[in-house]
């Protein structure tokens, strides 16, 4: 047993192809999804319960390998930071599953989809909940494994499997990039425990196999992350997903690698003790800027999408590189509405591409017109995505500009308000295409999306309006998280 939210998850996943069995011999494929759309309302429901908890205690420890306590045995341990990243998992878990009972109604296999997304989801929560590193290793793993086989879903077309397959090799050498650096700590400090890491390297001063250590952890976690560099799986595998797994590989996943970045720098590799902030500094502007550029040269609308998640990841780097509590809180604010904003951006190109069966731009012109709501809701979100006032990317981006000022880095947040500026040329590109540009023969039948398509879509283009007027809920969620890795 772990704790209920994640054992909740793990007993649906595994139950699932039970489930799958039992709805092949009824012909009735739906109860799937809905047994999916149960099983994540369950633990949401939990995992309320352990956000009062940790609310009332600060910290809740679980040990999960008895009778060892840490820093010997694996343990989870959950703070608001967790927690945090374990609502977003499990909030946008939830709309990509109601979004995929009619989306993927077409496709065969939905035991295997649901497992495998129920699966993933669980991946990113135990990564979210990990109180050592072997924990978060065997979750980590979770995660990816199932997300391999999601990118590689369409097995029938040869794109997902070219994608899947370089999507494997680049994570699977991010994963062994991770375990050799697990595998240096542990040599040097006889623990694997974060807390007891922390202990251990509190006043140890900085030497070289510790630098190794520490560029191993950028690698390892950047890969999963989408940074620049090592970013250039990304824009194929998301677009050759499901769109459904594109809003959760890009509005969740990436910023699963962000957060375990974050959890070791913090913890383990203290800024004041190795001074990486300048690295992440320079990694942040050269990742926004090349995800903008290349963004703005692509005609299929996905891959459009999946260069502005690694512009993003950008953007969340800059809190990071400040280091102080309001870059973080920035870090974590951004990250909350970059899932929602870029996950309703890829359920709205979902849409698009569910009726008019293309993911290029070219034939998708004057969609628009034929899709009112489906274009409204992408309006709203690539509109927050590029900051404007009003919606919630822009409340985010404020926040994380701002910080790094009094950090000593007016330099990154002149490099951040430019690169933003610059983004709103492909965003009104795209706009432009699908409102303004006559329709096209592929688009000349097209309707509006189903119903329970257009209900998470609707549902979340609310939220990215409400954050924008009112952030002061998400906010202070956000700061509360974010100190945890400063204190």
């Amino acid at each position: 047993m772990f704790t209920e939210p994640l054992d909740v998850l793990l007993i649906f996943m595994v139950t699932t192809p039970v489930v799958g069995w039992m709805a092949y011999r009824k012909a009735y494929q739906k109860i799937l999804g809905v047994y999916a759309v149960l099983g994540l309302s369950v633990t949401a429901y939990f995992l309320y319960g352990v956000y009062r908890e940790v609310a009332d205690k600060g910290v809740v420890l679980i040990v999960g390998q008895m009778p060892f306590n840490p820093p010997l045995g694996a343990c989870l341990e959950i703070d608001m930071l967790s927690v945090f990243m374990a609502f977003i998992c499990t909030m946008i878990g939830l709309v990509a599953v109601v979004y995929s009972i009619k989306y993927m109604e077409r496709d065969t296999g939905l035991t295997e989809y649901y497992t495998l997304l129920l699966g993933m989801i669980a991946g990113m929560m135990g990564v979210a909940f990990a109180g050592d590193f072997f924990t978060l290793f065997v979750f980590w793993e979770l995660m990816c494994l199932t997300s391999y086989a999601l990118v590689a879903f369409r097995k029938q077309r040869w794109e997902p499997i070219e994608a899947g397959f370089k999507y494997l090799i680049m994570s699977a050498a991010g994963s062994a990039t991770i375990l050799l650096a697990m595998s240096f700590l542990y040599g040097m400090t006889g623990t694997v425990n974060f807390a007891s890491l922390a202990t251990s390297l509190n006043n140890a001063t900085p030497d070289g196999w510790l630098y190794v250590t520490l560029t191993l952890i950028i690698v390892g976690f950047g890969i999963k992350a989408a940074i620049v560099p090592f970013h250039t799986w990304l824009p194929d595998a998301h677009p050759a997903a499901p769109s459904p797994i594109s809003a959760v590989l890009s509005g969740v996943m990436i910023e699963t690698g962000v957060y375990a970045l974050c959890r070791v720098l913090f913890v383990v590799f203290s800024p004041a003790q190795f001074h990486w902030g300048m690295v992440i500094a320079v990694l942040s502007v050269v990742t926004m800027t090349v995800g903008n550029v290349m963004a703005l040269l692509q005609s299929d609308i996905k891959r459009l999408l999946a260069y502005s998640s690694i512009a993003q990841i950008g953007y969340i780097l800059v809190g990071v590189a400040a280091g102080t509590e309001l870059g973080l809180t920035g870090t974590t604010f951004h990250i909350f509405n970059h899932a929602l904003m870029k996950g309703l951006a890829f359920l709205c190109a979902g849409a698009f591409i569910f009726r008019a069966k293309t993911r290029n731009l070219d034939e998708l012109s004057g969609i628009g017109r034929k899709m009112p709501i489906s274009t409204v809701t992408l309006s709203i979100a690539v509109f927050a995505l590029a900051g404007m006032p009003g919606l919630n990317g822009f409340m985010s981006k404020f926040v994380l500009f701002t910080a790094v000022i009094p950090a000593g880095m007016a330099w990154l947040a002149i490099a951040s308000v430019l690169n933003s500026a610059f983004s709103v040329a492909y965003y009104l590109r795209l706009i432009l295409i699908i409102i303004r540009s006559p329709p096209t023969e592929k688009v000349a039948a097209a309707k509006e999306a189903p119903i329970t398509m257009l209900i998470p879509m609707c549902v979340m283009a609310t939220f990215i309006v409400l954050f924008g007027v009112w952030p002061e809920p998400i906010l202070a969620f956000a700061q509360r998280a974010a100190s945890c890795l400063i204190d």
